[in-house]
């Protein structure tokens, strides 16, 4: 049986690799999220933070490493057990990734009622109120997602992800495609859900502005590993080069010259 004392990490990840072919994604990555916290990974296009991601979802197979929910090995779970990991998660995609041919609701109560079995009625009622929550107004509920802006999207997207009142919340650059004050509204939604339902919460992102704000620890990947982790107010004097390269926006420094030598 798992050890899930409240020392034991909600997630943990050690030695992850995963390579395309001749491309070497992952190289050795280790994390840590301990329970009700939240995690945000940063890195370049490429850097293999959205493959750390579908590692931990299931959705990519690590060619090695380990990675534990609750203490417990998830890696070579398939059918039912997998089912039974997922139905804990919820998850905010890129682009909210709704589906056109469901209304507001039925988006929301899509995780409710397929992998809850959920009926509709019950379902959509959580819908509404998860919707509430991420302040979308009830009228909305019947309405196509592709009347709504770009951030009302992402508040849909946001209401599905909280609907299940999930354990772990992911979220896949939630603010990618926002102007600076809808990004803002996001970032506040995001710290408020996850601090409501004690959620323990991954981010992936670019965007060092909401790191900043909705993460209490960053990780940088660079090169398939870990090259630096530690709590969000530290990250700004860090030391480390290729983090301080990142987080300021510099053209010139060890990124820069690695491009050039490849």
């Amino acid at each position: 049986m798992a050890d899930q004392t409240q020392d034991t990490p909600k997630i943990a990840v050690s030695g992850l690799h995963k390579r395309f072919g001749a491309n070497q994604v992952l190289a050795g990555i280790d994390l840590e999220v301990g329970r009700g916290k939240s995690l945000a990974i940063i890195g370049g296009s490429g850097s293999g933070k959205s493959v750390t991601l579908k590692c931990i979802l299931g959705l990519i197979k690590p060619d090695s490493g380990s990675i534990r929910i609750d203490g417990r090995e998830t890696t070579g779970l398939t059918g039912t057990a997998r089912e039974q990991v997922l139905a804990r998660v919820g998850m905010l995609f890129q682009g909210a990734a709704l589906f056109d041919s469901l209304n507001v609701w039925q988006n929301v109560a899509f995780g409710l009622m397929q992998a809850h079995g959920m009926a509709a009625k019950p379902a959509r009622e959580k819908a509404l109120a998860a919707m509430a929550k991420v302040g979308l107004e009830a009228d909305l509920a019947e309405v196509n997602p592709a009347e709504l802006s770009g951030g009302m999207q992402k508040r849909v997207g946001l209401a599905r992800a909280i609907a299940p009142e999930p354990e772990i919340l992911f979220f896949d650059e939630p603010t990618t495609g926002l102007d600076p004050i809808m990004s803002g509204i996001i970032n506040e939604l995001i710290i408020e859900r996850v601090r409501e339902l004690g959620a323990t919460a991954l981010t992936i992102t670019h965007d060092m502005k909401s790191a900043r704000r909705i993460a209490d620890t960053i990780a940088m990947i660079y090169q398939g590993k870990i090259i630096w982790c530690g709590p969000a107010g530290d990250i700004d004097h860090c030391g480390e080069p290729h983090v301080e390269q990142f987080i300021r926006a510099r053209s010139e420094g060890p990124i820069a010259l690695d491009v050039v030598r490849a």
